[in-house]
């Protein structure tokens, strides 16, 4: 069986959801700190030709605290998003179709940060017709004091997983060795060179995948999702 592993991103780009479709088992991180400086409530979306960032504001409280227990502000201007959004993809070719999509995500009804993320991660593993199990950390029984790599072999056996798929920059917090010693073959994925034509501007790479939806069709999507190599690493 193989295993993915990851973060709850607010949708993320295309990579992430390559992750997800590679995989037999999908766990996404609940009890994880979170982090300002990661990606957990901002991605990147196409404004004028260049990229531009959209940011879920959080009531302001301890920075200790995990994923599951941050609460989205009250001030959350959920039409201004929707509306920056409008306008930024007016002319795209699958604006029609998608953007009721998008506005059913965002207008979600939960200021958990944890569960508002989850929520979208669901929604759009089911749109891409994607077919891997997706578990809550918190839900699997392992010691969940353990950290980084002793954490992941943790939920690897838990799970019994005996291949672990990591993004491709992960492959200086991994050693191939530890992995093997547990039974499980650490793989790595890289995402292949994805163009697309985002109107008539010079391409902008690593966009959330609210652009990627945008400018290409459900098939067209479907087959990025296979476009990938896994590799040990080296």
């Amino acid at each position: 069986m193989k295993l993915g592993i990851m973060q709850p991103y607010f949708l993320p780009y295309i990579g992430y959801w390559q992750l997800i479709n590679a995989v037999d088992s999908f766990v996404i991180y609940d009890n994880i700190q979170y982090t300002k400086k990661g990606w957990f409530n901002r991605n990147r979306f196409l404004l004028n030709g260049k990229d531009s960032l959209f940011t879920i504001p959080l009531k302001k409280d301890s920075n200790f605290l995990d994923v599951n227990e941050r609460i989205i502000s009250p001030d959350f201007n959920k039409r201004k998003l929707l509306s920056q959004l409008q306008n930024a993809y007016a002319k795209a070719p699958y604006k029609k179709e998608i953007m009721p999509f998008i506005e059913d995500i965002i207008n979600y009804q939960n200021d958990n940060l944890f569960q508002y993320i989850y929520n979208s991660v669901a929604k759009i593993v089911d749109f891409l017709d994607i077919n891997t199990n997706i578990t809550v950390s918190s839900t699997i029984n392992i010691n969940h004091e353990y950290k980084s790599k002793d954490k992941v072999i943790a939920l690897c056996k838990a799970l019994n997983a005996k291949t672990y798929i990591n993004p491709i920059g992960g492959t200086k917090l991994y050693n191939k060795a530890e992995f093997e010693e547990n039974g499980i073959n650490l793989k790595f994925i890289k995402t292949n060179q994805i163009e697309y034509k985002q109107f008539n501007n010079v391409f902008v790479p690593n966009l959330s995948i609210i652009d990627v939806l945008m400018f290409n069709s459900k098939e067209e999507v479907k087959e990025m999702l296979n476009q990938y190599k896994l590799t040990d690493g080296e």
